[in-house]
């Protein structure tokens, strides 16, 4: 399996960069776009790294944040053919304080295009033998919280919950790959659900200070049998602090490839 970030907050190229994510995955069976960031510029380094996004046979969205799912009108552009897997809940009303709107654009709602291309998932979708799209196995609890983020329904703002994020599973040869976008849902809450071999996505320790706790979080993470590969909400200075509780840990910026 192949790994390519084509959206990431740091990059070793001289690539153009933003708060965001997007992953290209090729496996035996699939061409996968996971997230598409904020913008075009997922497309635009595609193109610059000789990826054809028209190739892409499947679309998954981590969850209805801007920062994942910004594009996705771009890719429908680029790709008439893939599905776009996405959360029920995902064109919710989400924000970050009561102020900034950090969901995606509601206009896409009425696009009749668009909509032919989403296939809504409520909670595991399996897709074939290799690819399964997995929900929160419980509403457990996360100490960390909805970290300043709300939803607003009914005219009323309440913590978010996180309703709208699921994760890929990948199996193919031998290990079981997870692709996560933010891990809203609490990383060790997602590593005690699912134990994969492989995680792949952010853990949102980014605004966590560098201390114990998150040494705690560290520890608990390389008491799994798992290797990580990290960006995005993990932060970098977190990912610093991380390698020194954690074995198996490695940051992915935009333009890196890895093979699983």
């Amino acid at each position: 399996m192949k790994i390519t970030a084509l959206v990431e907050n740091t990059t070793q190229k001289d690539f153009p960069v933003e708060h965001g994510l997007s992953l290209f995955i090729e496996t035996d069976w699939h061409r996968i776009l996971f997230d598409t960031g904020q913008s075009t510029l997922f497309a635009e380094n595609a193109k610059r790294m000789g990826i054809d996004l028209s190739t892409v046979d499947l679309c998954v969205l981590s969850h209805g944040h801007y920062d994942h799912g910004g594009g996705l009108k771009e890719f429908t552009l680029l790709n008439d053919k893939a599905p776009i897997y996405m959360n029920r809940n995902a064109f919710g009303f989400y924000y970050h304080g009561e102020e900034k709107y950090i969901g995606l654009n509601r206009d896409w709602i009425d696009d009749e295009e668009f909509r032919k291309r989403v296939v809504y998932t409520d909670r595991n979708v399996v897709i074939d033998e290799q690819l399964s799209i997995l929900g929160p196995k419980s509403q457990k609890a996360y100490e960390m919280g909805s970290a300043g983020l709300c939803f607003r329904e009914d005219g009323c703002f309440f913590p978010e919950d996180f309703r709208h994020e699921h994760y890929l599973m990948i199996s193919e040869n031998g290990k079981r790959i997870l692709i996560s976008g933010c891990s809203h849902q609490g990383i060790i809450n997602i590593m005690d659900w699912f134990r994969p071999d492989v995680l792949v996505g952010g853990f949102h320790f980014m605004k966590q200070e560098l201390n114990e706790r998150l040494a705690g979080y560290g520890r608990e993470l390389d008491g799994f049998d798992c290797t990580y590969y990290t960006c995005h909400c993990t932060g970098v200075e977190q990912y610093r602090f991380l390698t020194k509780y954690m074995s198996k840990v490695h940051y992915l910026s935009e333009g890196d490839t890895v093979i699983i």
